[in-house]
């Protein structure tokens, strides 16, 4: 049972509540279990061109239609795929094989892309439902289930449209933005490195590492104490680090952060949690998955830096523990997407 508790010393062996356990899967899996089937409520995000545009979610979006939005539904279904990848044969990666085999499917996925294709609509879900969609993708690919299944092999044509996308769109993008919500390009490069990196294709790994240099190796002083903002669900300045640590080698990486985030290593450095005022609040609840999103950053610092592995990862397990047990049982307006999020922190997490 996951308990908000003090702050813990993340050398000492008494986080049993931040670890990623069976109990601790099975208890945030059956939020994505449960809406990815519901369709409604449903925020479409949708340019409509035609009367013949006014479809039902499912219609429109066979495989991606619940959990209120496509990009949630997106990381939602990873969630379950990390499920099977950690819980192999048991009752949990079962539901969610079940669930995968009436999803991907090549009808459902021509569907899918056909909803791309339209002038108006291949800026869909830009960067963020992609970088998912590709997260998903590589995690599917790795699964021992899958060369049975076929569920990768189903979603390729997507993912491929979605490298495509990013392949034209990165050389035409100037600035990067530096949002703390859905379009925050440094997010969307994360992920999709990652992916480059699990399927092998150096053209796309290259793009992302050029861009990258390109956007933020001049970077320097972020003001880390200007967040969050009220909506923030992603930390700018620490998302950025957490991508250029995949970016650039230890000694460029460590430099480069120094004059970048300094504030990171004064002794004594603290950060406090976002903290939400109205979790019924679909824009206010953002807060909680910035501290998920910080968590995972943090994680993956002490990573990259291990000399500071200990302070930035109490840090982050401060931010975990802030918002951990809001996730299961709150209001639909988190419920619906705050569970990848804490895995994807609590998977970041085991990594150290």
């Amino acid at each position: 049972m996951l308990a908000l508790t003090g702050v813990a010393s993340f050398a000492q062996d008494n986080t049993d509540d931040l670890k990623l356990d069976y109990k601790t899967m099975e208890k945030f899996a059956a939020l994505p279990l449960h809406c990815i089937e519901t369709e409604y409520p449903y925020k479409l995000g949708q340019v409509i061109s035609s009367d013949e545009d006014l479809q039902s979610p499912s219609e429109l979006h066979p495989i991606f239609y619940g959990c209120f939005d496509w990009h949630s539904s997106v990381h939602g279904h990873w969630l379950l795929a990390k499920t099977i990848a950690k819980f192999p044969n048991t009752q949990l990666s079962i539901k969610a094989m079940d669930l995968f085999d009436k999803q991907f499917t090549p009808e459902k996925v021509a569907q899918e892309l056909a909803y791309f294709e339209p002038k108006l609509n291949k800026s869909f879900e830009r960067t963020y439902g992609w970088a998912w969609l590709l997260k998903l993708q590589a995690e599917l690919s790795q699964l021992g289930e899958d060369e049975e299944h076929g569920w990768s092999a189903a979603l390729q044509p997507l993912s491929d449209l979605i490298v495509d996308s990013y392949m034209k769109f990165l050389p035409k993008l100037v600035y990067p933005i530096r949002v703390g919500e859905h379009t925050n390009t440094a997010f969307g490069l994360s992920l999709a490195i990652d992916y480059a990196r699990t399927v092998k294709n150096e053209e796309f790994e290259e793009l992302i590492i050029q861009r990258s240099k390109d956007f933020y190796l001049k970077d320097a002083s972020c003001p880390l104490g200007w967040e969050p903002s009220g909506f923030d669900f992603i930390s700018p300045c620490l998302q950025e680090a957490e991508l250029m640590s995949k970016v650039l080698g230890p000694e460029e990486y460590k430099k480069w952060l120094k004059g970048f985030l300094p504030q990171l290593f004064a002794v004594g450095f603290d950060l406090k949690p976002g903290r939400v005022a109205d979790r019924t609040d679909g824009k206010l609840v953002h807060l909680d998955g910035l501290n998920f999103s910080r968590a995972w950053c943090l994680y993956s610092l002490a990573q990259a830096v291990p000399e500071h592995k200990e302070a930035w990862s109490n840090v982050a397990d401060v931010h975990m523990r802030a918002s951990m047990d809001q996730v299961a049982g709150s209001d639909y307006m988190g419920s619906h997407w705050l569970a990848s999020f804490l895995v994807y922190a609590l998977e970041t997490r085991e990594g150290n």
